[in-house]
């Protein structure tokens, strides 16, 4: 065992000395022991620190739409930022580890605010089947799994299926994106989240309008549920925010 382990550490290095991790934010080196980004962006993508705080603005951005016991986002989304080749590596580019990984820094942060200590479940808002058999996964499948090990609790993949294969959210207006999700998502086995504190998680949060749908279908099937949200990013338009 400790001869196979040797040689899998050897070559891993000589994997890492010809093809050197790249940071997915900038594309320059990422130093050992850096983390998921290298320094330099670590330090520069904007953090929001809305897991520290009861009242932040994604939580209002959820006033009068569903009721939720804590939401927030962990950085902000903006056009030409690290954030955004961050997301659309793992989206677009085959990049399910680094969903995972950025789960798991955004489930250490939710953990240490001591915010979603009750969270019982993680539910990630799925993807209709055919559009994850084009992908090939589901990115918030891996978020919501970094987060849920950070908080230690189990992830309930299919507990929200997507009965519709909907167009993409992307550059549709305001009122088309509400349209175009209403009533496409169902609960096939509400039992399994009867009572639980729900952590709902999902990439990007802009108008909202997926989400709510997800968590009106969730409400809808299992009333005695609590309801949380995470969103990896936020777009700062839809908090009525200037970029």
């Amino acid at each position: 065992m400790n001869v196979l382990k040797h040689v899998t550490e050897s070559l891993g290095g000589v994997w890492r000395l010809f093809f050197p991790p790249v940071c997915p934010a900038c594309g320059g080196a990422l130093e050992p022991g850096s983390g998921v980004l290298c320094t330099s962006c670590r330090w520069e993508l904007p953090l929001t620190g809305y897991w520290h705080e009861v009242d932040n603005p994604v939580v209002r951005r959820f006033w009068g739409l569903v009721p939720v016991v804590n939401a927030c986002s962990f950085f902000f989304f903006s056009d030409g930022g690290g954030g955004r080749r961050v997301i659309h590596r793992f989206k677009y580019y085959g990049g399910w580890r680094l969903a995972l990984d950025m789960g798991r820094w955004f489930g250490a942060e939710l953990a240490s605010s001591g915010l979603y200590d009750d969270v019982e479940a993680v539910v990630p808002v799925p993807l209709h089947p055919f559009k994850k058999l084009r992908r090939g996964y589901n990115q918030c499948d891996y978020l919501a799994e970094g987060i849920a090990e950070a908080l230690g609790v189990e992830v309930c993949r299919g507990a929200v299926r997507r009965r519709v294969d909907n167009r993409s959210q992307a550059r549709r207006h305001r009122l088309e994106r509400w349209d175009n999700v209403a009533g496409i998502f169902a609960v096939p086995r509400p039992q399994r989240l009867a009572g639980c504190h729900i952590l709902l998680v999902d990439d990007v949060l802009t108008t909202g309008a997926t989400i709510c749908s997800c968590a009106e279908a969730l409400l809808a099937a299992v009333p005695d549920c609590r309801l949380s949200v995470a969103t990896l990013a936020v777009s700062r338009r839809g908090l009525g925010q200037k970029d």
